[in-house]
């Protein structure tokens, strides 16, 4: 079924993951049992979104642990295991959020770790259907009586979290409520986490979507083609600026424009009050080779060099609404992170 999607399990032995660099062609998983194999899938986003990988990584402690009894280690290498697990990616909050809940939970064993980490599981896929039901019913109110047409960017569906989905949430709650009109799904270069997974998801959900070229997005925007923008976040900063994959803040732009919502839907875990603005957020930079090359093609002369950052920063005046499971704040209105 549409909703058993699940991108992170525990299986007793370690984490079964879909491996999401397989979709949309093959629906295959991985069996992750040691800190090595967590460590490689979160980089190269076998896992991937801000919710999912905070849930692997609060398991990825019982990995260590686990391995660590196996091969003999001391405290210390155990807790540069933990580490490596917790710097795998710099740019989403939720990992090293989900591995800090987890540690005072080593103490007791692995049981306790374990036990802990799948109560982060059920709160994010209880969050997740919160976050849909605020999110729709805010739009809604605004909406009256039509059908809304939504466009997206990215992945934040079941596949980014531990199921249903932060934005897609949303969507999948408007679909529910038959207030669906159309997704215009951004293929999200230079991976094309939105043609090749939310396309996925929106297909088996029998969702009518289209999906488009990035450059398109301000166009459909711009002609009144859709009358929302939802999106989803790695970071959040006290004062609302919200850190998603890079194009993001090009949506917020032509939304602006063309005065319709840009909505941010993420889980209160994603604000991070320690970081004070988009301009601490680090932004990672990833290989030169998925920009320059598709596949074992390369498309760009041999002299080019590549920029590629992951995200991009989208101002807080941008942001329409930000969607948590405790309710929608109006940040464009003055509403922040930080207030609360």
């Amino acid at each position: 079924m549409a909703n058993d999607v699940r991108a992170v399990e525990w299986t007793g032995e370690g984490l079964r993951l879909i491996d999401q660099t397989r979709l949309p062609g093959r629906l295959a998983h991985l069996e992750i049992r040691d800190v090595e194999g967590l460590v490689d899938a979160i980089q190269r986003l076998a896992v991937r979104g801000a919710p999912a990988i905070g849930v692997a990584g609060a398991f990825g402690v019982a990995i260590a642990m686990m391995q660590g009894a196996r091969e003999g280690w001391d405290q210390a290498a155990l807790a540069a295991a933990v580490d490596r697990v917790r710097h795998a990616r710099p740019t989403a909050v939720n990992l090293a959020a989900g591995v800090d809940r987890m540690i005072p939970f080593m103490a007791k064993g692995v049981e306790a770790v374990i036990a802990e980490a799948q109560a982060l599981l059920d709160e994010d896929v209880r969050g997740n259907r919160a976050i849909g039901a605020f999110g729709a019913d805010w739009l809604l109110e605004r909406a009256g009586d039509r059908a809304l047409r939504v466009i997206t960017h990215c992945n934040a569906g079941a596949l980014a979290t531990a199921g249903w989905g932060t934005a897609f949430g949303i969507v999948r709650e408007l679909h529910v409520r038959h207030r669906l009109d159309v997704v215009y799904a951004d293929e999200t270069r230079p991976l094309l986490q939105g043609a090749r997974l939310t396309a996925w998801e929106l297909s088996r959900l029998d969702i009518p979507h289209f999906v488009q070229a990035d450059g398109a997005a301000a166009s459909t925007i711009l002609r009144g083609l859709v009358d929302v923008a939802i999106i989803g976040a790695d970071r959040i900063a006290a004062n609302g600026d919200t850190a998603n994959k890079v194009g993001s803040v090009g949506l917020a732009l032509a939304c602006a424009d063309a005065g319709i919502p840009f909505v941010v839907a993420a889980p209160w875990s994603t604000i991070d009050l320690a970081t004070p603005s988009g301009a601490d957020i680090p932004i990672e930079e990833r290989a030169a080779d998925e920009i320059l090359s598709w596949g074992d093609v390369q498309t760009a002369p041999a002299g080019s060099r590549a920029f590629n950052p992951a995200f991009d920063v989208t101002p807080a005046r941008l942001v329409s609404a930000l969607v948590t499971e405790t309710g929608v704040m109006e940040i464009s209105t003055g509403e922040t992170p930080g207030q609360r």
